[in-house]
């Protein structure tokens, strides 16, 4: 079994990846990508994940640990396999800002307009959840991050019960950073999302 972290950029699967770890799961990265002010714990990525599409020979090595493969490649993932997707979610508008502010800070160019990015991520998000859906080599968890940040206690417990219920709950949910949480109620005001899991 083969541990994913998936979702939009923007999603909160750092700090999925930071729980993980904290729980005692292996994690495949590498020091490509730095930690920066937009994630200051770093970004857990792996770089041979973006040429998924054209070598995903070395997947074994993400045997028995957790990797993140953002949700444009999950199409990528060999299919000879078995994996665990914790599919992250988190709200659209609050997705856009904060993609926004992080194009902001590196002094790139936004790109399409909010309307359209939305357009766009919900399409592929609509598509990725049936393909996903019809994959009987994975199974899905999908997290929300609002929820993560408004209970770690509960969201870590479920998490290690749909992975087994061999990982240190009191780490994962230590791992979660609250200062996230003033920093999100300052995003927006809608309410909390719920846990929603499909194993």
């Amino acid at each position: 079994m083969i541990t994913i972290v998936s979702g939009l950029p923007r999603s909160g699967t750092s700090m999925m990846m930071q729980m993980l770890e904290a729980g005692g799961i292996p994690i495949l990265r590498d020091a490509v990508r730095g930690a920066d002010g937009d994630n200051p714990k770093g970004y857990y990525e792996l770089e041979k994940v973006k040429s998924l599409d054209k070598d995903a020979s070395w997947i074994g090595d993400a045997e028995d640990r957790a990797l993140k493969v953002v949700s444009m490649l999950l199409y990528e993932l060999p299919g000879d396999r078995r994996y665990k997707v914790i599919f992250m979610t988190r709200s659209m508008d609050a997705v856009l800002a904060s993609q926004s502010r992080m194009l902001s800070n590196r002094g790139e160019e936004r790109g399409p307009d909010d309307a359209g990015m939305r357009k766009h991520f919900e399409t592929h998000l609509a598509k990725v959840r049936r393909w996903l859906a019809e994959q009987d080599n994975i199974e899905v968890v999908y997290c929300s991050y609002e929820s993560v940040l408004a209970d770690p206690r509960t969201a870590a417990a479920e998490l290690a019960a749909s992975l087994g219920g061999n990982l240190d709950v009191s780490a994962m949910s230590a791992a979660v950073d609250p200062t996230m949480q003033n920093a999100e109620r300052g995003m927006r005001s809608a309410e909390l999302g719920d846990f929603n899991f499909r194993g």
